[in-house]
């Protein structure tokens, strides 16, 4: 779907992300439309409804705070304006990478029990496992459909090497998903081996959103390489962060309860730096499962041990290093400052 403002907008105010954001919402309600064979909405009202529940767009409590932010489409946007190209013509790449994103929760949200999901039920609490997979699995099925129209803004060759990036960063995604769920037993996962984790789980999204910014920009292997880096790196500080939310975020903010991760087992950065401690943390991890009673304790622990500031400190660190990464790839287009205060809010989030 095109739209009708300037490609040359200048995305450096707030409304100017406002209108970035409507646009990735008209492109992605397009995409989950075509889900009715035909334009025929019997029998398959339900599964369009599960589809634009999970995006946030119908049932109780759906609106802004249910869809999410849509950080990534509006990464990969702001990427392409700033790299010198037509946002508008990566519209299909940008609803691509947020349908990708949300199949990966709905299956998330089944493998790690999870009841809520930005406040609100679960696919898979409301229709049960089976919808909630089959729900995910064609939510993966229209991204990779989508991604292809990018052959009619950009030209035949792009789309594909768009949709190869693609389907290599699916690849990653899955191999951090297998990472996240066999440390969580595993009694040898280390700092050491908590990167390649988030580096599969996370950032390979994030930095497929600035690469696809790129190849829509029409840039060379360089500079998207530079944009990847960019991405990639932006995407590690923003699973630090949120590990750091998952321990001491706002539940009332986040829409998710601080006791899961611990009370889960997750191995997120806070824990494994404090399991590197000779410390009563790590005395008491050891003791076996965390019971909902203990996590205040707990948190309260791994703050008094340093792993509150190792964790800003490393999201800090990243963050510099993705900045660092964008002034390399020295972007022409007017968007560079919203680039940078998209990176810097990421750090700064409280959700």
């Amino acid at each position: 779907m095109m739209t009708n403002i300037p490609h040359d907008l200048p995305v450096s105010r707030e409304n100017d992300l406002a209108v970035l954001a409507s646009a990735v919402e008209d492109e992605l309600r397009q995409v989950v439309d075509t889900v009715y064979p035909d334009g025929l909405m019997e029998p398959y009202g339900l599964l369009h409804h599960m589809l634009a529940y999970h995006l946030g767009w119908e049932g109780e409590g759906s609106g802004p705070a249910a869809q999410g932010k849509r950080i990534r489409p509006i990464l990969l946007l702001l990427t392409a304006s700033a790299a010198g190209g037509d946002w508008q013509a990566a519209l299909p790449a940008a609803a691509a990478v947020e349908l990708i994103h949300n199949f990966s929760l709905i299956h998330d949200d089944i493998e790690d029990q999870s009841a809520l999901r930005r406040g609100r039920p679960t696919v898979w609490t409301r229709w049960g496992a089976a919808q909630a997979i089959n729900t995910g699995d064609l939510m993966f099925t229209l991204a990779h459909q989508t991604i292809l129209r990018l052959r009619q803004t950009i030209g035949d060759q792009a789309a594909l090497a768009a949709a190869a990036v693609l389907q290599d960063t699916c690849v990653q995604l899955t191999r951090g998903q297998f990472l996240d769920i066999a440390y969580e037993t595993a009694g040898d996962f280390t700092l050491d081996s908590y990167w390649p984790m988030i580096e599969g789980k996370t950032a390979a999204l994030l930095a497929c959103c600035t690469e696809l910014g790129a190849i829509t920009a029409g840039l060379g292997e360089e500079k998207r390489r530079l944009y990847r880096e960019f991405g990639r790196s932006l995407g590690l500080a923003f699973q630090v962060q949120d590990d750091w939310l998952g321990i001491w975020g706002d539940p009332a903010i986040t829409g998710k309860s601080t006791e899961s991760d611990l009370v889960s087992g997750k191995k997120t950065l806070p824990v494994l730096f404090a399991l590197n401690q000779p410390g009563k943390f790590a005395q008491k991890w050891a003791e076996g499962p965390v019971h909902p009673e203990e996590v205040r304790s707990l948190s309260d622990l791994l703050q008094q041990e340093g792993a509150d500031d190792y964790t800003q400190n490393a999201a800090a660190r990243l963050t510099r290093q993705a900045l660092q990464a964008l002034e390399e790839a020295a972007p022409p287009g007017p968007a560079l400052p919203v680039l940078t205060d998209l990176a810097l809010r990421l750090l700064d989030r409280k959700a």
